[in-house]
């Protein structure tokens, strides 16, 4: 079995003292998600984290301390190998607003919670930010 970690970011900023979170539309399969990708050699969680973000969405963000989600899931390849893939996420205050992005996303949006949770593709993404917004606010 192969293992694969990827790491991810939940960024926001303030907005009328509310956090609003910014959601990617993955072009491979059109869900919307947070921005995310594989862990290179040498890098950390949160190092992959922010320059997956950056590659993504073309903005800066700061790790805010304390926080760390992780889940993990088994998939078939195409070639028919099983993959175990652990996913961390962190949560990061973006520097600016001005998304870029990357060819791997079709839309974004910066959203509050409740318009973000009912927007989310996958239940794990739904409680991830549960969890995020919980610990911010």
């Amino acid at each position: 079995m192969h293992h694969i970690e990827s790491a991810g970011i939940v960024v926001y900023h303030m907005l009328a003292h509310q956090p609003v979170y910014l959601l990617l539309k993955y072009s491979n399969g059109g869900h919307w998600d947070f921005a995310k990708g594989k862990i290179e050699a040498g890098e950390t969680k949160e190092t992959a984290a922010l320059r997956e973000l950056h590659e993504e969405a073309g903005i800066q963000a700061t790790v805010c301390p304390g926080f760390e989600y992780s889940f993990s899931y088994h998939y078939l390849q195409n070639d028919g190998a099983q993959v175990r893939k652990a996913v961390y996420f962190f949560v990061g205050i973006a520097y600016e607003q001005n998304v870029i992005l990357s060819a791997e996303h079709t839309q974004y949006r910066w959203m509050m919670y409740e318009d973000a949770l009912s927007l989310l593709s996958f239940d794990t993404a739904k409680h991830l930010l549960s969890e995020v917004h919980a610990f911010i606010m």
